[in-house]
Parts: C-alpha cells; sequence; structure tokens
C-alpha cells in the first residue's frame, strides 16, 4: 500500500522523481489506451493533472481524461494489467489530501468530461454523470420549482461532494448529501460497470456513500430533488471588530435552534482584489450567512438575536431557491487554496477564548477564512436506509483556508490553518468530515468503529488488491 510521501520525492542523485521522464508501466498504459492517457513530458500531462486547487502540484505516473464509460473501462481494466493504481477524480478541490500519497505509481482519472445532467421531474430525480458540478443541477431543476442538496459552492463536483457527505444550506432539515443518493454507477476493479443501489448490490450502495473512490470510478449517480422553490436567505456583515459578540451569541443560539435553518459565521480577511464585492474588498469583517426553510414571519423571529447586534449589512430576504448556490460567495474557477477543516462541538469559555485569539482582530494570520459551519439537526440523526456516512458528529464543521499564490507559500500556508485547529483543540468532538479534512487523517474516525469495519469488508470484497485510491485512502 501507498505510504504518505515529502513534498518532493528525490533520487538516489537527487533529482526531482517526476524529472526523469514516464515510468515504463505508464508508456504500457499509454499504448493501451491511446490519447485517452497522458504521460510526463507532454503537454497535455500537465493541463490534465492540474487540479481546481492549483496550489496542488500532483504528479501521478499518467493522466487519463475518458470522455465515455467504455473509456473508463478501458483505463480501469489497462491500469491494473500493466500495475498502476487508479485515483478518480473530479474538480479536484479536495485534491490537497491526495497528494499526501505517492503517486509514482498512480494513473489519476480525471472524470471532467463527463459532465450531462438530467432531471426527471414527475420523480423528483436528477442524474448527473461524474464530472458535472452543481450550478448545472440547480439551474435543471429550478425551472420545475425543485432544489437539490448541492454544497456552497456552484463548480464543486457534484460526485466529489456527495459521495464524501455533502452539507449545504437545507442539511440540517434534508439531510447529508449522500442520503439522497438512489443509484450509483461506478465501474470497480474488475473493469466492469455495476449500477447499484438499495436492492442491487446494497452492501457497495451502502459503502461507496461516504467511501467515494475508494471502490472504484462513479461514473454517473441519481438523487432525489426537493419541493423548495424559493428560500428565505441572506447575510449578516459586522466588522470584524465584533466577531467575539457575534460569536457568542451564535454559539448559545445555535444548538437548539430548530432545523429549518442552517448557517455559517466567518471571520473573513479580504484582499483588496477587484472581483472581490465592493463592500468587502480589502476588509477584515464577520460574515453569518444562512438559509431558512420556513415562512417570512419564522424567519424573522430566528433571525432577531442577531439583528439586535445591529449588522452593517443585513441582505436577508426571500429569493429563488436557485440563488442561494453563490450565498456563500465562495471563489469560482481555478483557486490556490490551502485548507484543512474537522468536527468540533459548542464551544465552551475557554475554546471561544482560543477561537477569538487565534481569528479576530487582534490575530496576526494570513488566514483568509475561519468558518464554523451549524450543524445538528437532521444531520445528527441516522435517517432509514442511510449510507456509511450516515451523520456528522459535532455541532459544528470548522474549516480553515489560506490562499498560496505561489509554491514558496504553500507550507506557511498550511501551518496556519493548523493553528486554527489547534485554537479548537479543547472541542474537538472526535470525529471527521472527509470532504473538509484536505490533510492526511485517520478516516476511521468519519464512520466510528463498526461501520468503519463494514467500509473495510466491502473494500475487500469488492477491491481486494487497492487498485483504487480516494483523497483519503481505506486501509486496515
Amino acid at each position: 500500500m501507498n505510504q504518505t510521501r515529502s513534498i518532493e520525492t528525490l533520487d538516489i542523485a537527487g533529482v526531482p522523481v517526476h524529472d526523469r521522464g514516464p515510468v515504463p508501466a505508464a508508456l504500457e498504459l499509454r499504448a493501451l489506451c491511446g490519447d485517452v492517457v497522458a504521460v510526463s513530458g507532454e503537454p497535455a500531462y500537465d493541463a490534465a493533472r492540474t487540479p481546481w486547487n492549483v496550489s496542488v502540484d500532483q504528479r501521478p505516473a499518467a493522466v487519463a481524461t475518458p470522455t465515455s464509460v467504455d473509456e473508463v473501462r478501458l483505463v480501469v481494466r489497462s491500469a491494473a494489467a500493466v500495475g498502476l493504481r487508479v485515483a478518480p477524480q473530479g474538480t479536484g478541490h479536495g485534491a490537497q489530501a491526495f497528494t499526501d500519497h505517492d503517486l509514482s505509481d498512480v494513473v489519476l482519472l480525471r472524470t471532467t468530461r463527463l459532465s450531462r445532467v438530467t432531471v426527471d421531474p414527475d420523480l423528483r430525480i436528477f442524474r448527473a454523470e461524474a464530472g458535472a458540478v452543481w450550478e448545472q443541477v440547480v439551474e435543471a431543476a429550478a425551472p420545475y420549482g425543485l432544489a437539490a442538496l448541492h454544497g456552497s459552492s456552484p463548480d464543486v463536483g457534484v460526485a466529489g461532494l456527495s459521495l464524501g457527505g455533502g452539507i449545504g444550506w437545507y442539511a440540517r432539515k434534508l439531510g447529508m448529501a449522500a442520503n439522497a443518493i438512489t443509484a450509483v454507477e461506478l465501474v470497480t476493479a474488475d473493469g466492469q460497470l455495476r449500477r447499484v443501489d438499495a436492492v442491487h448490490e446494497p452492501d457497495l450502495f451502502w459503502a461507496v456513500r461516504g467511501g467515494g473512490g475508494n471502490f472504484g470510478v462513479v461514473t454517473a449517480m441519481e438523487m432525489r430533488l426537493f419541493d423548495v422553490a424559493d428560500v428565505f436567505a441572506g447575510q449578516f456583515v459586522w466588522d470584524l471588530t465584533d466577531f467575539e459578540r457575534v460569536l457568542r451569541v451564535w454559539n448559545a443560539w445555535a444548538p437548539q435552534a430548530p432545523d429549518e435553518i442552517s448557517t455559517s459565521l466567518r471571520a473573513m480577511r479580504f484582499p483588496p482584489l477587484p472581483e472581490i464585492p465592493e463592500h468587502l474588498r480589502g476588509r477584515r469583517v464577520t460574515i453569518l450567512d444562512g438559509a431558512v426553510l420556513g415562512t417570512d414571519e419564522e424567519a424573522a423571529r430566528l433571525l432577531a438575536p442577531f439583528r439586535e447586534l445591529a449588522p452593517q449589512l443585513d441582505s436577508w430576504q426571500r429569493m429563488p431557491a436557485a440563488g442561494i448556490v453563490r450565498l456563500h460567495g465562495d471563489p469560482e474557477g481555478p483557486t490556490p487554496g490551502v485548507g484543512c477543516g474537522t468536527l468540533v462541538n459548542r464551544l465552551d469559555e475557554a475554546a471561544i477564548r482560543s477561537f477569538v485569539a487565534a481569528v479576530g482582530p487582534e490575530a496576526d494570520t494570513s488566514v483568509l477564512m475561519a468558518e464554523l459551519r451549524q450543524l445538528g439537526g437532521a444531520l445528527a440523526t441516522e435517517p432509514e436506509g442511510a449510507g456509511a456516512m450516515a451523520t456528522m458528529r459535532g455541532d459544528y464543521a470548522a474549516y480553515f483556508v489560506t490562499i498560496a499564490p505561489v509554491p514558496q507559500l504553500v507550507e506557511p500556508s498550511r501551518a496556519a490553518t493548523l493553528a486554527m485547529l489547534a485554537s479548537l483543540e479543547g472541542v474537538q468532538s472526535g470525529g471527521e468530515y472527509l470532504n473538509l479534512s484536505e490533510r492526511t487523517v485517520d478516516p476511521a474516525r468519519a464512520f466510528g468503529a463498526q461501520r468503519w469495519q463494514r467500509v473495510l469488508e466491502v473494500r475487500r470484497r469488492f477491491d481486494p488488491a487497492g487498485l483504487f485510491l480516494g483523497n483519503h485512502e481505506f486501509v486496515g
């Protein structure tokens, strides 16, 4: 099995391994698969290996960009034949954790060219190929008054977010995206395309909903849609000097809030860039945003404690559901980000003081965003027919991100985000949300001991040789 590696791997002469040209197995794979595969030294290789997170320098043995399920099957069978492993990847938002692995025997299989989305409004189901992003689904469902359990960014992959759990603005009421999946089509280690659901290969269907790319190459999924045509949503904005008082009110309010509201509290340090909205450009601010699945009157009652804190901006209003895919203002397009996250419990007094010292107005940090996203509600209760990741253990998902526009800033940026985690050490829940764990962690913590053993049993059954490599490798 692969081991974690240092940032740069050198040969005996001190030459970076990736500068020595393609390995023989990669050339064999290219011979078997043709132009679907690119190897080191070819222009197509550098273009194909670059993920959405452009701070990540992933250098696999080869990169495959299939345009059909048959080409996916060809790559999987051929990789197994020449002794390479297969790592599925869509957009590459979470590629930071992936590059903690040795990729010298890996073919990176990018699914971005498989991107069709269709909607069945009568069944309230959509089908998305593995390279589709959430904006496509939102736009396809909106004309029917339907909404999906999308995340907070329009260009995050449907498959990557959902197979790893998936939380968004409806999560506390409607649950994780993983548990809205009704069927998955994937190519397994034997090169076969399987359609799995609650009836057909139910163990594999259970494991992939939370286990992601460790069981095969997902080529398409079907997921439930919900009757949500509009929603009460928006943002409050204060100066960063108000962060502590907003945090204290929100931390007391959030764990008892009804399931109909999902919110996120952030300390933000915006650079003075023209693409940032003028009211935020170059500022240090506190932002509380979210959505309410309820009436305007219910929303006003729920938001009243924060309006009493006199925000500088209050944009909460009823809006078309499709509009909230950009509510959070997450960056779109390739971005050089370094992030990390974990799950935490309600903050006690020591944690509040530690967190404010780390992210508040007096902190000396390069962290662009320090976020606590509200959990609980449906995320804390296992629904009938749930997948491997049935619940999230904690009151909040904590996530921190910096920008590293040049390689020299990657390690300092990582250290800055890890310092944020350390500030919450006393309230970490012991669980993990692997979609936000952009570093090597024990994946068992995302499932719990009993579920983790079942996950491993399914992996051994369908991938006994360990052909597939996900962002977080499942071994044990």
